[in-house]
């Protein structure tokens, strides 16, 4: 997932207290499915079986093996005693609007609904510490038991956080924790994909587009924020380690997710014999193809983490997107959802789980899609494979 330190982002409408009625990014061009089509409506709480059962590379900010999110349940009889609790939990969010955000949160309300866990607030702090803050404080007087959330900050939101902590609320982190808190202790457990083979997968699909030769870029998010990290630092690594013939000769930094044109532009032009640029996750990686069309560069290879539309779009029509490493946002919800469970009943947690990493490329990009958000790809994206 994605975060960063900047006071405003201009593409996200204000949400207030709910992302209900909340206005769509300009990069999000689709609405979730009520119910992936993984999931059952009775029975005992699993990960979508249908996921694949590849390895997990990822590791946890404070050193920790990922564990799977399909090794993750609750049986029938722990979804009553939740269910007799009368539970209330809130999901405090960076941002919302795009494909994967609007998957990650409607998975979290679906399994909330089925555990009889009443949802008090959605929130979506626009990339802000201190709207944070506030929606962390707001949210800590309705008095959930649990807390599902994304730190903008790890640093200077980390005294809310430990307030809800003393208030008895039981937090679970999503792709990172607030400064100073200790697994098992603080909070529950963090749920994340598995960026690291996310960045790997996207450096293997460049070297196949490039037939194994050329130069290329990184653009990274220029922030300290481990999940992001690790997929630049996976590229990265999967190139030297790899790839010989492919040589990185640039690397530029963004703090915000719509400086990629920006940077790609910039890189482009010290470098006009590149061949392809790695971009952190989707948003950025639209800016690089917004660049690459500028400047006429329209063979450039773009290579990404995470499956939105305007990306996906690009992979079809063999665009300059040509492939990505994907995260698996609904399955990381419902995961979140079930380590909740897992605090109110007091059962042992992993401190970090991880969903693999899926690889999406032309060839598979409909079923894939189906696979990660549980319902055909939108009309625009099944178009752009019949051109």
């Amino acid at each position: 997932m994605k975060r960063s330190l900047v006071a405003s982002l201009a593409v996200l409408l204000v949400c207030g207290m709910t992302i209900a009625g909340c206005g769509s990014a300009a990069h999000n061009k689709s609405e979730p499915p009520k119910e992936h089509e993984g999931y059952t409506a009775s029975g005992p709480l699993t990960i979508n079986p249908n996921i694949p059962d590849l390895p997990v590379q990822d590791i946890g900010p404070n050193g920790e093996k990922a564990v799977s999110a399909k090794s993750l349940q609750l049986s029938e009889d722990e979804l009553q005693k939740i269910k007799d609790g009368k539970f209330k939990a809130a999901i405090v969010m960076h941002y919302s609007g795009t494909d994967y955000m609007t998957a990650a949160v409607g998975a979290m309300e679906n399994t909330f609904k089925k555990m009889g866990i009443e949802v008090v607030a959605v929130t979506d702090a626009q990339f802000k510490a201190e709207k944070q803050v506030n929606d962390i404080e707001t949210v800590l007087a309705k008095k959930p038991d649990i807390m599902i959330s994304v730190p903008v900050d790890a640093v200077s939101t980390a005294s809310a956080y430990k307030k809800a902590v003393n208030q008895g609320v039981k937090l679970v982190f999503m792709d990172g924790a607030a400064s100073g808190l200790i697994p098992g202790k603080d909070y529950i457990s963090i749920v994340s994909g598995d960026n690291y083979g996310n960045g790997a997968l996207a450096a293997d699909i460049m070297a196949e587009k490039l037939g194994g030769k050329g130069k290329v870029g990184i653009v990274f998010h220029d922030v300290n924020f481990f999940v992001t990290k690790n997929r630049s630092d996976a590229f990265e690594a999967r190139m030297k380690e790899k790839y010989p013939d492919i040589e990185i000769v640039a690397q530029g930094g963004i703090t915000d997710p719509n400086k990629g044109e920006e940077v790609a532009s910039a890189m482009l032009t010290r470098n006009p014999d590149i061949n392809g640029i790695f971009a952190p996750w989707d948003v950025p990686a639209e800016g690089v193809m917004a660049a690459a069309r500028t400047a006429g560069r329209n063979d450039l290879v773009v290579t990404t983490v995470d499956l939105g539309t305007n990306v996906a779009i690009s992979i079809a029509s063999d665009g300059i997107v040509r492939g990505l490493g994907a995260q698996l946002p609904y399955d990381q919800g419902v995961a979140q959802a079930i380590l909740s469970g897992y605090a109110l009943l007091g059962k042992e947690a992993p401190a970090y789980v991880a969903s693999p990493a899926i690889k999406v490329t032309k060839e598979n990009v409909l079923e894939n899609w189906k696979l990660i958000y549980g319902a055909d790809a939108p009309a625009s994206v099944q178009d752009a494979m019949k051109k």
